[in-house]
């Protein structure tokens, strides 16, 4: 076998591996029960661990909580705002899950009562539960930069919650004049998927070349580095030669304030006025969970992570983008993968069993133009009250490649985005 069999090989186990958690952990003994356990959020967490909860215990009475029919996938949705993929393909529909027999009900979940066990919902009604699991996802922190608010994000979208605001930022690209500058300001971690702002650069790089070729783009970063650099570095000087600058923290990159009406993004050491500006701004755990309590002075939810239960709250978890994971980033693979490891543990406690110590897969692809992909997988475990990744168990895909291995990781990216969103959503 020869060295691009064995790499495109390691690169479908990894993907393999991102679809398929169950594998990971011991599942849990199954006392037949009634308890009620409800699910707030019904993105790749929360739909996940409905479904993996009936799927483990089918007596359970599971009710996911969430005010929008259509979820919008924003994994590949970066694709979307590059004109390569309509929006369609993003989003998906909870018939599945409940015809699997959880309850979903679309309304907000906007009250807490931990004593009571109740979940308050926006159309006056409570539910109440066993246990709780909040998957709320992220909200963006819009105090965060003087001047950009969810005013400003009409102007200059943030795009960072796939839907309406993924169309805004690809309209605007297509109304652009040839030579216009794109800049980006991207903000310090933690931080939802930490390559797609580069990957957002590359494609909408891809889309310049092909329909605007004078125009350029303009990285402003509150970051020194960031994952799989050289190879989104190697791949702009390959692909984009010229059009992609980025300047880091420690060259002056950090935005501190932004001027929406200027389309100016302003730094300590200087302004940049933009055509067209995406502004990523820092974010903090979905509201509910700090209605709930479970979020500390970080804006995240701590967790033990055996059990993603929250330390401050009996009977209620927390997965997903929302909570603390340590070196496990946020991203779809991460939180289907905590998804699963939850619902196990919440069928374990149930029972009166201890959880098992999970062990979850990471996937992460990142598509820089059509056919040109590459990866980084690992697998995490608890240790000292977080997630660490296992010894030797990190996979990046090489700098230097031959075409065919960026071509067939491009395709594997493809694949892993089919399985994840069925084993999500049906």
């Amino acid at each position: 076998m020869d060295a691009l069999s064995r790499m495109t090989r390691r690169n479908v186990v990894g993907g393999m591996a991102a679809a398929s958690v169950p594998f990971l952990f011991p599942a849990p003994s199954i006392a037949q029960t009634t308890a009620r356990i409800a699910v707030i959020g019904g993105g790749f967490g929360g739909a996940s661990c409905a479904r993996a909860l009936r799927r483990l215990d089918p007596t359970l009475q599971v009710t996911l909580i969430e005010p929008n029919p259509i979820f919008t996938a924003c994994p590949f949705s970066n694709q979307v705002i590059a004109g390569l993929r309509e929006i369609e393909a993003q989003q998906f529909s909870y018939d599945r899950i409940s015809a699997s027999g959880v309850t979903v009900i679309a309304e907000a979940a906007v009250r807490i009562d931990p004593q009571k066990r109740l979940v308050g919902l926006s159309g006056g009604a409570s539910i109440g539960y066993e246990r709780l699991v909040l998957a709320p996802g992220i909200d963006l922190r819009f105090d965060a930069l003087p001047g950009y608010d969810e005013a400003a994000s009409a102007l200059l979208p943030h795009a960072w919650q796939a839907g309406a605001q993924t169309l805004l930022l690809r309209r605007q690209l297509e109304a652009m004049d040839d030579g216009g500058l794109v800049a980006l300001a991207v903000p310090a971690n933690p931080s939802r998927c930490p390559p797609a702002p580069y990957e957002r650069a590359s494609l909408i790089a891809h889309y310049l070349t092909r329909h605007k070729p004078r125009s350029k783009i303009l990285i402003l970063d509150a970051k020194d580095g960031f994952p799989q650099q050289r190879l989104f570095e190697n791949a702009w000087s390959e692909l984009y030669p010229g059009m992609i600058e980025r300047i880091p923290l420690s060259q002056g990159g950090r935005v501190i304030a932004v001027d929406s009406t200027r389309h100016t993004l302003i730094t300590d050491f200087g302004d940049y006025t933009a055509a067209v500006i995406n502004v990523i701004p820092p974010q903090k755990a979905g509201r509910i969970a700090d209605i709930a309590g479970a979020v500390d002075n970080t804006g995240w939810c701590p967790i033990d992570p055996v059990s993603f239960v929250s330390p401050h709250i009996p009977n209620l978890h927390v997965i997903g983008d929302a909570c603390l994971g340590g070196g496990i980033p946020k991203s779809a693979s991460a939180a289907n993968a905590q998804a699963k490891a939850c619902a196990g543990a919440v069928v374990g406690l149930i029972a009166g069993n201890e959880p098992a110590m999970p062990r979850l897969p990471g996937a992460c692809y990142n598509t820089v133009s059509p056919g040109y992909g590459f990866s980084q997988s690992g697998i995490y475990q608890p240790r000292d009250g977080l997630f660490v990744e296992v010894d030797g168990s990190g996979n990046s895909s090489p700098v230097g490649a031959p075409v065919e291995l960026r071509a067939r990781e491009a395709e594997q990216a493809q694949r892993w985005y089919e399985n994840i969103t069925v084993d999500s959503f049906g």
